[in-house]
């Protein structure tokens, strides 16, 4: 585990933001990413008939549509134990294999970080 309290301020705030984000629109989870400028991109999960998007791809699709040409930093909060590869491979896409990613509990306690590659 990390103590949350212990991370960067900006990686604290993307967690926080992930974290509001699943809370406030009642998904299974919530992700924020900060690109290359450190502007952020929020997003939950997409589950609909025609699509469904994982909270992590959802929010760096949020980022390339915006023009982000890199990231700094991915967060995922989730009840899940891993981050996928499938959403591990979208932050690598965009932000390269050593893009640090978060993953939090419903609590924001963050209990792994990865590289994205």
């Amino acid at each position: 585990m990390t103590d949350s309290s212990a991370l960067d301020p900006d990686d604290r705030k993307i967690v926080t933001l992930a974290r509001s984000a699943r809370a406030r629109n009642g998904v299974p989870e919530g992700a924020a990413v900060r690109d290359e400028t450190g502007r952020t991109y929020v997003a939950g999960t997409v589950d609909l008939p025609s699509l469904r998007l994982s909270a992590l791809r959802t929010a760096v699709a949020m980022a390339v549509a915006s023009g982000a040409k890199s990231l700094e930093a991915a967060a995922v909060v989730s009840e899940a134990g891993e981050v996928s590869s499938e959403d591990r491979a979208a932050v690598r896409d965009l932000g390269g294999p050593a893009t640090p990613v978060l993953l939090a509990g419903t609590d924001g306690t963050v209990h792994l970080t990865t590289p994205a590659g």
